[in-house]
């Protein structure tokens, strides 16, 4: 007959099991970093209403950077530009995006959650939000800045 009993374990063997199960969650290489949505840090962003979470690096400075921006519900960017180049993820929400130098409802393109797009240096776009916010994951190399086609455009502070 086969003992389908399972071994007690003392108290000593549990608590060791729970440090070192802790521990290694967290032990991570040089370099490395992961985290979960709920451990972004949102803080006001460049733009009244909008919101950002540093993930890498610090887009104001020198180097590469990756970070979330949310997007307010029924938001409209006018044309701009940024000097880096970027790569955008939308995370969650409905973004429609467009290139030029003057906002054209026509030639915006609607992107859902899952998808990608990219924005040369010194070209000019503009986006909209509709019904929904919407997070974007964008990638740089700072020193980055907005640069609007109008300055009337710029939001303030």
């Amino acid at each position: 007959m086969v003992d389908t009993r399972q071994p007690k374990l003392a108290a000593g063997q549990l608590l060791c099991l729970a440090v070192f199960s802790s521990y290694g969650a967290d032990n991570l290489p040089d370099g490395a970093l992961r985290m979960t949505p709920d451990e972004l840090k949102w803080r006001a962003g460049r733009v009244p209403g909008h919101e950002i979470a540093p993930i890498v690096g610090d887009s104001t400075k020198p180097g590469p950077y990756v970070e979330r921006v949310k997007f307010p519900v029924n938001s409209t960017s006018q044309a701009h530009s940024h000097p880096d180049g970027r790569a955008y993820t939308v995370i969650s929400g409905t973004w429609y995006v467009g290139y030029g130098d003057k906002f054209d409802p026509a030639s915006l393109k609607m992107l859902p959650a899952g998808s990608y797009y990219t924005e040369p240096p010194n070209v000019n776009h503009f986006s909209v939000t509709k019904e929904d916010g919407v997070v974007v994951q964008i990638t740089g190399s700072g020193p980055t800045a907005t640069l609007f086609v109008d300055p009337a455009h710029a939001p303030k502070k």
